[in-house]
Parts: structure tokens; sequence; C-alpha cells
């Protein structure tokens, strides 16, 4: 019983650490030391359920059944790659099959564990009966950086459109520059998720005509990809042709938020003194500080350049039972910008800063910084100049920013 309930600890902790992990790798305060430490914590609790071998896996696949998570799923499924063993992988796909939600633990799962681990099961994936086990192997290879092959061929074009859709991503990230004609063929496909991965991973892959064409009405048109879309328009854009793109939209408050987020993205430093002008907007302000950064490179709180939360502005849920608003504060971790202060700074600084010239975080972009930034940045910065990479590269991989943090050390050849 002492051993269950510490077991059980194990499990629980491990499924609580990867639902944080699910935040932190895409945190506005966290570089490579803080998620390398995070997943040395997640990874102490996941060897404490391997010591104990079948009792261990027997406990995990419990609360992976039970809770049905995307952390439980987690868990178990590493064990089961781990163990190279088709009756526990096939358990845990069960649960990930019967429950969408928790599928996501899985990919995560083959993501975290070492390619040796997925000898077998990822051409078994990749050859499945069935477009959701192809779809697992094709999701399998992304994470892992490892090219399917003819498997991503045929995927591009299947019929199932979630496997089409993921395929059609993979493509872009494993810098399949050879199936630029195939992705093109997709930029109307009647499924919305496959126009837009089809349209992204043809301008990543060095489309500057129609994907980006098609790219651009994306981003000025609203649908739940419209943020992804706009971030990379801007990225590719020349920066007269983004000066007008922005003019079309500024006038529209509702994308607002979007478009501050594209700025940052874009890196003009043109673009600084509004984005000053939007820090006045309570709901705006803190993306706007966070796209300040991006291009300048400055800490606000290291900076002291923050200012006071608002007396009147509230953000996420409330302890109004009444209140309807549920979702939380998607800037909850981002400082709070001092426009006045950043205003001065910015007009002392600003020779720095050629207006045209991309920059991100504090320099222009090129290989060497953005190298640089990959090693030092926080999250969001290591994401930006990991496609910033990519894309100058279009027959490179694009870099895992998400992938274990002690690995991505290795990768970039750093202690710890």
């Amino acid at each position: 019983m002492v051993v269950r309930n510490i077991l059980a600890q194990h499990a629980e902790d491990a499924a609580f650490l990867w639902l944080q992990r699910d935040t932190v790798v895409r945190a506005p305060h966290y570089d490579l030391n803080d998620l390398a430490g995070h997943d040395s914590r997640l990874e102490a609790h996941i060897d404490g359920l391997r010591v104990a071998s079948e009792f261990g896996w027997t406990l995990a696949l419990e609360q992976a059944q039970g809770y049905q998570g995307s952390g439980e799923l987690f868990a178990a499924a590493v064990l089961a790659l781990e163990q190279r063993d088709e009756v526990k992988v096939d358990a845990v796909l069960a649960v990930a099959e019967a429950n969408p939600e928790a599928e996501r633990g899985f990919i995560s799962a083959l993501g975290w564990v070492g390619r040796s681990a997925l000898k077998g099961t990822g051409l078994t994936l990749l050859n499945g009966g069935s477009p959701f086990l192809r779809r697992l192997g094709i999701a399998a290879c992304a994470v892992q950086r490892v090219d399917p092959g003819e498997a991503l061929d045929r995927a591009v074009d299947d019929e199932d459109p979630a496997l089409r859709a993921r395929a059609l991503r993979a493509a872009g990230q494993l810098g399949r520059a050879d199936l630029l004609p195939a992705l093109l063929q997709h930029l109307d496909d009647p499924d919305g998720l496959c126009a837009c991965r089809a349209s992204w991973s043809a301008v990543r892959l060095g489309d500057r005509g129609a994907a980006l064409e098609r790219l651009t009405l994306l981003a000025i048109t609203d649908q739940p990809f419209q943020a992804e879309a706009a971030d990379l328009v801007l990225r590719v854009t020349a920066p007269e042709e983004a000066r007008k793109l922005i003019a079309t939209q500024e006038g529209n408050p509702a994308r607002r938020r979007t478009l501050i987020q594209a700025v940052g993205a874009g890196g003009d430093p043109h673009f600084v003194p509004w984005l000053i002008e939007q820090m006045a907007a309570p709901e705006l302000a803190r993306p706007a500080g966070e796209a300040f950064s991006m291009i300048s490179g400055l800490d606000l709180a290291d900076e002291d350049l923050e200012g006071e939360w608002p007396e009147s502005f509230e953000a996420g849920p409330t302890e109004n039972p009444e209140d309807e608003a549920v979702a939380l504060d998607p800037d909850e971790d981002l400082p709070w910008p001092a426009p006045d202060l950043i205003e001065t700074w910015w007009g002392e600084n600003r020779g720095s800063f050629e207006s045209g010239n991309r920059h991100l975080v504090g320099a222009p972009i090129v290989p060497e910084h953005c190298a640089e930034v990959l090693r030092t940045g926080y999250q969001r910065q290591r994401q930006a100049a990991a496609l910033e990479l990519a894309l100058m590269d279009p027959d490179t991989l694009l870099f895992e920013t998400r992938a274990p943090g002690f690995r991505q050390k290795k990768w970039l050849g750093l202690k710890g």
C-alpha cells in the first residue's frame, strides 16, 4: 500500500508537471534553462514509475484510463514506448483514440522519448490501417524532426482531412521543399485547416506568390488561425508592403491584438511609436509591451520599465459567481509596461534601430544573432528565432523549441 501510494504520487505529479509544461513551452518568461529545470523534475517522476517496472506501468495506465487526461496519458505513453511493448502501446493508443483531447499527451510522449524507443513503433504507426494511426506516425516524425519519406508524400494527399492537415504542416517543419508543388495544390483545400497548413508550409518553404497571397488573406480574416498566419506574413513581407497591410487593418478594433503581435513578429522599428500608443489601452498594454521587447530586446522588468496594474482593469476569471467570463488571462505572465518611461527610452535610443530593417530581440535578423537567441532567449523569442532561421534556409529543419530542455541543450552544444 505504501509503495502504491508513492507511485500514485509520481503519476499524479508527472501529469501535473506535464500540464504545466504545456504552458511553459510557450511562456514569455521561461528560457531554456528554466525549461530544462522543469523537464528534469518531470523526468524524475517518470523515472519513479520506471524503476517500479510492471507495477509502475500498471498504475500509470490505470491513471490514464481513469482520468483520460493528456498529462496522465503522457506518463503511460512514455513507459509503453520506452519498453517497445506492442500490447502496452496499443493500450495507450486506445485511450488516445477514445479521447481526442488526451491525444496531445501521446504526441508529446512521442517527442519526449529518444529516437531509439520509436524504432518499429514509428513504422507501425506510419503504415497503420487507420488515418488515426498514420496521423500519429506523421506526428512522431515531425516532433522528432525525422523525415518519414514516402509516407509523408502519400499523407499530404490523403482523403482524411486530419491526417492531411498534419502532413501538410510536417512538410514545412521538416524542410521538405520537394513537396512545394503538392502544397500549392492544397491552397484552396475544402478543409479550412488543411488550406491554412498548406499555405503556412508553402511560405515557410519559400513560396512568395500564391501561397503568400492565400496566407495574407487568412491573416486578415477572422478565423481560428488568423494570428498564426499574420505572424508568418509579417516576417516575409517587404517593409513597405507590410506597412500598407497593417494600415488596412488598423481601423478594426477586433483585430488590434493580433495586429500588435504581428507587428512584433515583423520586427520593424518603424512601428515602435505606434506600439507605445497601444500601451495606453489596458487590454492591449501587455501584448504591446511584449511586441516592443521582441523588437528592442529590452526586458521591461529588468530595465525598470514596468508600470502599475490599472485599478479598474480586470483580466481573466473574477470572484463574481455571476460573471460568465471564465477564460484565463492570456497575458498573465507579461509585465505591465510604463508607456512614458518606454517613450523616453525610445527617444534616447531610436538611433540604434534602423527603420525598415527587421529586428529580433534588439538586433538585426541574421543567422548568428538568431542562434544566440535560441540559446539565451525566452521561449516565445526562441520560437521566433527558430522560424527566422528556417525561413533563411527552406531546406533545413525547423528547430523544435518544445523538445525536452536537456535534449535541446545537447543539440545547441550547451552544458547542463
